[in-house]
């Protein structure tokens, strides 16, 4: 019976952390006005018929802190890349001057700002929703181990366990998100 009850605090653990993983990977996606070859990981270009991500076509870095260079690996591609990026919708202009994409990475202005801090607390916030059901799961086993058996005190352990590694992962999330609003108002 606690062999059942570590598998199932264990798969709430292993959920949880998934959950975070997938905000901070949700996270890297909001720019913060300085240009990251992070800002580029959504685009695909069309690749000899196929979408493919941009990174594995072409060469992405930062001369300085507000321009990002694109160096496709095939110059034929060139006029892909620009199009894929204006398709992206990720408000960035890009200019081909025939060796390679060069993007200015526009200032953010404050009222900007405060709609990528938004974007990034809802973010937050669909993980807790995530974390919560993790919980939810965790503790609907237990109490179906409870009703073949398990003892009241340790359901009740289990889930004391369960609401603290909640309690545990949220504070997480909103570290995470803070320190995204801090980044993204930084000017």
């Amino acid at each position: 019976m606690n062999e059942e009850v570590e598998m199932a605090l264990a798969e709430a653990n292993e959920g949880m952390e998934n959950t975070l993983t997938h905000l901070v990977s949700e996270l890297n996606k909001i720019r913060t006005g300085r240009a990251t070859p992070s800002m580029l990981s959504s685009v695909m270009v069309e690749y000899y018929g196929t979408p493919t991500p941009l990174a594995q076509v072409a060469n992405v870095s930062t001369s300085d802190a507000r321009t990002l260079t694109v160096q496709p690996w095939e110059k034929s591609i060139l006029t892909d890349v620009v199009k894929a990026i204006q398709n992206a919708n990720l408000g960035l202009n890009p200019q081909n001057n025939g060796e390679m994409v060069i993007i200015a990475v526009p200032m953010l202005t404050e009222e900007r700002r405060r709609d990528l801090v938004k974007q990034a607390k809802a973010a937050g916030e669909f993980s807790k929703v995530g974390i919560r059901a993790k919980r939810k799961d965790a503790n609907d086993f237990i109490k179906e181990l409870k009703a073949d058996g398990l003892s009241e005190d340790n359901a009740k352990t289990s889930e004391d366990n369960v609401q603290n590694m909640t309690n545990d992962f949220i504070a997480k999330v909103d570290k995470i998100v803070d320190t995204k609003e801090i980044d993204i108002m930084k000017v």
